[in-house]
C-alpha cells in the first residue's frame, strides 16, 4: 500500500516559485506513473504534470509547460513539483497521484485510474 504525503505549498506572488513535495512511503521497486493534478474552487480537477518512473518524457499540460517540471528523486522516494514563474491562474490546492503502470506511453491515464492520492497542498499566488 502506497501512502503519498504532499508538502512545500503557499502563498506567493506572481512570478515567484515553489517546489512541491510529494514523498511516497511503501513504494516498491515497480515503475509507477506519477502525478500532480490541481483544482481550483469551482473548477474541475486539472492534470497538470505526469511522468514514469521507469523512465521517459514527461507529460505537462500547456498551460505549465516551460514554467513547471516534475523531478523525481529515487532516493528519496519523493517527486517534486518545481513551480516557476507562477500565474494568480496557478492558484489551487495541488494533489499527487501515482498507479501501478507499465506502458510508459500511457502514462498518465485519465486521473480516476489513479489508485493512491495524496491530501493535498494549497498554493497560492496572489497578483
Amino acid at each position: 500500500q502506497l501512502q503519498l504525503v504532499e508538502s512545500g505549498g503557499g502563498s506567493v506572488r506572481a512570478g515567484g516559485s515553489l517546489r512541491l513535495s510529494c514523498k511516497a512511503y511503501g513504494y516498491t521497486y515497480s515503475p509507477y506513473c506519477m502525478g500532480w493534478f490541481r483544482q481550483a474552487p469551482g473548477k474541475e480537477r486539472e492534470g497538470v504534470a505526469a511522468m514514469y518512473t521507469g523512465g521517459g518524457t514527461a507529460y505537462y499540460v500547456d498551460s505549465v509547460k516551460g514554467r513547471f517540471t516534475i523531478p523525481l528523486n529515487n532516493a528519496k522516494n519523493t517527486l517534486y513539483l518545481q513551480m516557476n514563474s507562477l500565474k494568480p491562474e496557478d492558484t489551487a490546492m495541488y494533489y499527487c497521484a501515482a498507479v501501478r503502470w507499465a506502458n510508459y506511453r500511457a502514462c498518465p491515464p485519465p486521473p480516476e485510474t489513479y489508485s493512491y492520492w495524496g491530501q493535498g497542498t494549497q498554493v497560492t499566488v496572489s497578483s
